[in-house]
């Protein structure tokens, strides 16, 4: 079976690998892009609620967790925010902004799949899809790549393939398998913007599915103020979903449930009105069904002016630094990326190529670059494919 000639091979027609061959291709290179779906981009498709939240303009490396906090900032400094927006424009896709610098598409995810596919095709990227890989061979300085019934070899391989989750979408961890061969490192994967689950002992508040309260999540040194939401096995909502990137099994979660709340307020409100409940004096700051189950747990009961000040002062301590210890996340089937993956201690963080192994990229998602909630993953994949792309092209 003789082998296609191309300058460059892409794994993975994801984000990362759509942007890559694309930028290579436009600047003069042979590009073949395979993926073993049978169309690209299926988890732009789906992110977003379907419209894309394609990038955010807080962008910053410290934004990214990595066992390298540096690696990221050169390509995402060299390709920004406002340099996907040009993209963007000159498709002229409607785009707008949510919270927190978050931008989506005002229409379909699509737009920003067929916008890729646009670029790839002014670059002449040729696309196979719908076949697994069946082996890459590395001599000579060349990559030779089989799947199906054909085979192709370039001097460059680029790996975008991403990580494990949302395996229902055809994730895989080829990427790191494929690090292994070529005996580059992987930091431990695990799903990262997943939501928490919590055991027995919380029964309580797995009763609450469906209530949702704005409040100060932490976990380790992390902490995020946004939406928290009690699901039927546990926690989720934005705020949960930030730190669970940062929670490792075994460690508390703290949330503050009242974080415009100054201490002494209590006190105040038994000064006020001495003859409220806990339930009373809480009202209107939280959802009902949440007070009554966290008074219930606090378990101070009556009129506050029979309640002691050290009692309320605790009960104050008690609703700013509630302590969850979940016994889990939902895993990879509900995480929105994979935390850790190749070791960035092997790659450049100019050109994401192997320092060991020329010709070899990895990018994207498959690397040990992991983004915040809202956009943070999709610039990481733009940036690091425009590093790659670009390096690709000489």
């Amino acid at each position: 079976m003789s082998a296609k000639d191309y300058d460059a091979i892409v794994l993975g027609a994801g984000a990362a690998g759509l942007m890559c061959a694309a930028v290579a291709g436009q600047r003069g290179k042979r590009v073949l892009l395979i993926d073993h779906a049978d169309r690209p981009g299926k988890k732009i498709l789906i992110s977003g609620g379907g419209r894309c939240n394609f990038t955010n303009i807080g962008t910053a490396h410290d934004r990214f967790l990595s066992a390298n906090a540096h690696f990221a900032r050169s390509a995402l400094a060299r390709y920004t925010p406002a340099d996907f927006l040009d993209l963007v424009a000159h498709h002229r896709i409607a785009w707008h902004e949510k919270t927190l610098g978050q931008l989506f598409c005002d229409g379909s995810a699509r737009q920003i799949v067929d916008m890729l596919l646009d670029e790839g095709a002014r670059g002449g990227v040729e696309l196979a899809l719908g076949h697994p890989i069946a082996a890459i061979d590395h001599a000579d300085a060349r990559f030779r790549v089989r799947w199906g019934n054909r085979s192709a070899e370039a001097p460059a391989l680029v790996v975008a393939t991403g990580g494990p989750s949302i395996p229902k979408m055809g994730a895989t961890g080829f990427a790191y398998d494929l690090a292994r061969q070529f005996r580059l490192k992987v930091v431990e994967p695990r799903p990262a913007l997943v939501p928490l689950t919590l055991g027995n002992d919380e029964q309580l508040f797995r009763t609450l599915s469906g209530v949702s309260a704005n409040v100060v999540a932490i976990a380790g040194k992390a902490a995020f103020r946004e939406a928290a939401l009690f699901t039927h096995r546990g926690l989720s909502g934005p705020a949960i979903l930030q730190i669970s990137s940062y929670w490792r099994h075994g460690e508390a979660v703290t949330i503050d449930f009242l974080p415009d709340h100054t201490p002494g307020w209590l006190k105040q409100a038994k000064r006020a009105t001495p003859r409220a409940t806990l339930v009373r004096a809480l009202a209107g700051t939280l959802p009902e069904r949440l007070v009554t189950a966290l008074v219930e747990r606090i378990g101070l009961s009556g009129e506050l002016a029979n309640i002691p000040d050290a009692k309320l002062a605790a009960a104050e301590q008690t609703l700013a630094a509630w302590h969850f210890t979940p016994n889990g996340t939902e895993g990879f089937a509900k995480a929105e990326v994979t935390a850790g993956g190749v070791s960035t201690a092997g790659l450049s963080s100019r050109t994401l190529e192997a320092r060991e192994v020329p010709g070899l990229y990895f990018i994207g998602e498959a690397v040990d670059v992991t983004g915040w909630l809202g956009g943070y993953n999709f610039q990481w994949a733009w940036a690091s494919a425009q590093a790659a792309g670009k390096a690709l092209a000489g």
